[in-house]
């Protein structure tokens, strides 16, 4: 197990590293390119989507913006529709086979947004991207596979590591090559996945035993099958709510973190950016260090309270603090709520059998990725209520108090769990 398991992780966290760091590399870009889409349609060159919405829209920063929002929920959806089936196909064919050929046809999708001729193939190469990143779950399950269950949450921490280190240098590096030429990190990040497929080709075993495989199954591979498939096991269900609703609330801190600090204290885009980088070194540093000496030491359940409730705590904090120096002080505090999603990961994946791993996985891939469809919308539109004339009170934290509430309804749901069933979340 030990010998298989050193290249086998390495080789898990880089396509986890690559998965965020793709997503990075856009961001600096991608509004950019649609913008120049709009531009094509307000010429009177735009296909048939963009002008879609062009009847009612004076300019092209107007016109991008109705696209952009659902450009990235189709990535979004796209997850949370097949994370389940990819899930389900590596427990009946294996992690291996689902791992490759997903860092090959995420290439794919790149480049399909590199050489995008218009909106309709952009967004064609984001649905792309959307299905074959949703083999997140399939990685996690393998980190389940090659890790005892007392070592899974430490294992677990690499997913934050991986996640705090592409958010690091994903938009930093999408920046710098999008200053280039504005479709160059598509090539580049289509080049890494290829490069990446082809490393694990070589290093990478199967971690799936043949008979601890499942027949595939259909009904078990969407996300409303998956959550009927997990109904079999109570805790499960209720940690997995838990987990919704923790996710939910920190999507209403990442979409409306750049709008908030720009309305509340004046940041520029190069302040938001810098406070973001400093997001990820602390998340990086509490999934790489604090995690494997954390829960052990407290358990998985303490340790996932104490988390959630330092997470709650900090969410209060973002929504009240007054300066923008009082709210970067309250991020290497935020960051220690990090813990939580090692933990909670590590109890559930104690509570179901080797050959439901992945279907488990891919069940919370799905779900983080339904957060991202609903979250960005109520977050921001909560925001741009409480700050118009409109609202009765004028609250620019808002946002973040709703992603508060969210957390501190979760943590009702894991202590009415722990409470019915102590025997499944016992101490690690």
């Amino acid at each position: 197990m030990a010998q298989r398991r050193k290249p086998a992780i390495g080789f898990i966290f880089v396509t986890l590293f690559l998965d965020v760091l793709g997503i990075g590399l856009l961001i600096p870009i991608m509004p950019g390119l649609v913008k120049t889409f709009a531009e094509q349609a307000l010429a009177g060159g735009g296909d048939a989507l963009m002008n879609l919405a062009l009847h009612d829209t004076a300019t092209a920063q107007e016109l991008a913006s109705k696209w952009y929002g659902w450009l990235i929920a189709s990535y979004a959806a796209m997850q949370f529709l097949f994370s389940p089936m990819m899930g389900s196909l590596s427990d009946r064919f294996g992690r291996r086979r689902v791992l490759l050929l997903s860092n090959f046809f995420q290439a794919a999708g790149y480049l399909l947004n590199g050489f995008a001729p218009s909106l309709t193939w952009l967004f064609l190469g984001r649905l792309v991207s959307g299905i074959t990143g949703a083999s997140i779950g399939t990685a996690t399950a393998y980190i389940a596979d090659v890790t005892p269950p007392e070592k899974r949450a430490q294992s677990f921490g690499l997913v934050g590591i991986a996640f705090g280190l592409g958010f690091i240098f994903g938009p930093l590096l999408g920046g710098v090559l999008g200053q280039v030429e504005l479709r160059l990190p598509f090539y580049v990040a289509a080049a890494l996945a290829l490069l990446n497929a082809a490393w694990g080709f070589f290093v990478l075993p199967e971690s799936l035993k043949e008979e601890d495989r499942r027949p595939f199954s259909w009904a078990r591979s969407n996300p409303f099958g998956t959550l009927k498939a997990l109904g079999r096991y109570p805790i499960v269900l209720a940690m997995t709510a838990t987990a919704f609703l923790f996710n939910l609330g920190q999507r209403a801190l990442e979409s409306t973190w750049v709008l908030t600090t720009a309305h509340r204290y004046g940041w520029t885009p190069k302040d938001a950016g810098v406070s973001l980088a400093l997001v990820g070194v602390a998340a990086a540093i509490v999934q790489g260090g604090l995690v494997r000496r954390v829960v052990p030491m407290l358990g998985e359940r303490r340790a996932f309270l104490v988390a959630g409730a330092i997470s709650t705590v900090a969410f209060v904090a973002y929504g009240l603090a007054p300066t923008g120096f009082i709210a970067s002080c309250v991020i290497p505090f935020g960051a220690l709520g990090g813990i939580a999603g090692p933990a909670v990961q590590a109890m559930l994946s104690r509570a179901v059998p080797a050959n439901e791993q992945g279907m488990l996985q891919g069940g919370l891939v799905s779900l983080t990725a339904l957060t991202q469809i609903i979250g960005p919308p109520v977050a921001t539109g909560l925001f741009g209520y409480f700050i118009s004339t409109q609202a009765p009170v004028q609250v620019p934290g808002v946002s973040f108090f709703f992603g508060a509430a969210c957390m501190l309804v979760g943590l009702g749901f894991a202590v009415r769990a722990f409470a019915k069933h102590p025997e499944r979340v016992a101490a690690g």
